[in-house]
């Protein structure tokens, strides 16, 4: 894997890329970006080791921005029957929780690896915060995405009852350190979704913000996804 390390302060293993810069007030967090696709067993080992390094205190919270190669996720209430094209893509079981999800070229995956004993020991705070960084980022570039109840997920609203799901959440905690996260959609291919029931969700689409019109960069949508994360996820002590 290619990996573009963002610290605090730019060393030999890494560069800072332009306009994702941490100041000395977002100390503790590491920000990882992989240019290259990333298998998804790779991103599984990456994700287990830094997260047991982070609950040692052996590592930095840490949030990873990547694309996967074509391929299906199964969450761990996952139903086989919405894997409606199995030999498609490689199907992975992803140990989060949620049912199957899609993930490609084009989408932005966010794998958050926090610490909750610095924020709040509350799982629902934490997937509500995930919704809201979404939803915060989308907004950045004038998109109203929003939550449904019964739906995972955050969804736009394209008039005359039609929704289309823009990004997804699957998250797992262990020792109060997460993992997993969120997926964007920047400009996947939409077909690649019809091998899946996303999310068990088979009355509404999905969507992309290519999709909606929008030209938009991935490097555009990273300065915003961070930029936004940092308006949600504030220390304990901290002024919200």
């Amino acid at each position: 894997m290619k990996n573009s390390l963002i610290l605090p302060n730019d060393g030999p293993e890494g560069k800072v890329e332009d306009g994702l810069q941490i100041s000395q007030e977002e100390l503790g967090i590491e920000w990882r970006i992989t240019e290259n696709h990333v298998t998804y067993p790779d991103a599984l080992k990456f994700m287990e080791d830094r997260v047991g390094k982070i609950f040692k205190k052996e590592s930095p919270q840490t949030v990873w921005l990547l694309e996967h190669p074509p391929l299906y996720t199964a969450g761990t209430s996952a139903d086989k029957k919405d894997l409606i094209d199995p030999d498609r893509f490689p199907v992975y079981d992803a140990g989060r929780g949620g049912q199957y999800t899609y993930h490609g070229p084009g989408q932005r995956v966010a794998y958050a690896m926090l610490d909750l004993n610095l924020y709040n020991k509350d799982v629902r705070k934490f997937v509500y915060n995930l919704e809201e960084w979404i939803i915060r980022t989308l907004a950045k570039f004038n998109v109203k995405g929003e939550r449904r109840e019964g739906r995972v997920g955050i969804w736009i609203d394209r008039g005359n009852g039609r929704e289309d799901k823009i990004a997804a959440i699957g998250v797992r905690v262990r020792k109060w350190i997460t993992f997993h996260g969120i997926a964007i959609n920047l400009d996947p291919d939409l077909s690649h979704f019809e091998g899946i029931v996303p999310c068990g969700i088979n009355q509404h689409g999905v969507t992309s913000l290519v999709d909606l019109g929008l030209c938009v960069s991935m490097e555009d949508l990273d300065v915003a996804m961070k930029e936004a994360f940092y308006e949600v996820f504030k220390p304990k002590g901290l002024p919200a």
